[in-house]
């Protein structure tokens, strides 16, 4: 594997890694309705457990409230009980095929809470960042022993591999400080 597979490679993880905090940040409620809250809840649909925008359609109704337009009647009462089941604490109001999903309120001492979890998600990020940074440089150092690679080019590769990590580090560091200003916002 030469430098720049193994460099592309890195970025490709790092991005990955990029994606997956923003999708956990996304699970992370506000107080603010987005359709985005309900992604992971599932609903048992002909014999098989799918996500609850696959029988429903999601809009915003306002932005304290969701509304859900079930595709088939019968499957109303069934997303009621998912989301109701669920782990975010929410009461859904069942109106025939419509179901109205009201955001109640975070209090201040449950959205340092939300903080302290943005935070952990970000740091568990960044571990995983540094991670795919140490496995690259360790590539590049068995390549140095192979002798495959002069010293001059693996510190090159090191420094490239740290700017890389910096970027990184530096938007998931942004991406934690915008979720933590929607939390923190009344």
């Amino acid at each position: 594997m030469s430098l720049s597979e193994i460099k592309k490679s890195a970025e490709d993880r790092m991005k990955k890694s990029i994606e997956a905090l923003v999708t956990n940040l996304a699970k992370i409620r506000t107080g603010r309705a987005t359709p985005g809250i309900l992604d992971h809840v599932s609903v048992e649909y002909y014999g098989s457990e799918v996500p609850v925008s696959q029988v429903a359609n999601i809009t915003v109704a306002d932005a304290r409230t969701l509304s859900l337009q079930v595709w088939e009647k019968q499957m109303a009462p069934v997303v009621d009980k998912a989301i109701r089941e669920s782990d975010l604490g929410l009461n859904p109001i069942l109106l025939g095929e419509t179901i109205r999903v009201p955001m109640p309120p975070l209090t201040e001492e449950r959205r340092r809470d939300l903080t302290r979890i943005v935070r952990a998600e970000g740091e568990d990020a960044k571990v995983a960042v540094r991670n795919l940074r140490r496995d690259a440089n360790d590539s590049s150092k068995r390549l140095l022993k192979d002798k495959e690679i002069s010293e001059d080019e693996d510190r090159r590769f090191q420094e490239e591999i740290q700017r890389l990590t910096d970027k990184f580090v530096a938007e998931i560091d942004r991406l934690i400080a915008e979720k933590e200003d929607e939390v923190m916002t009344v």
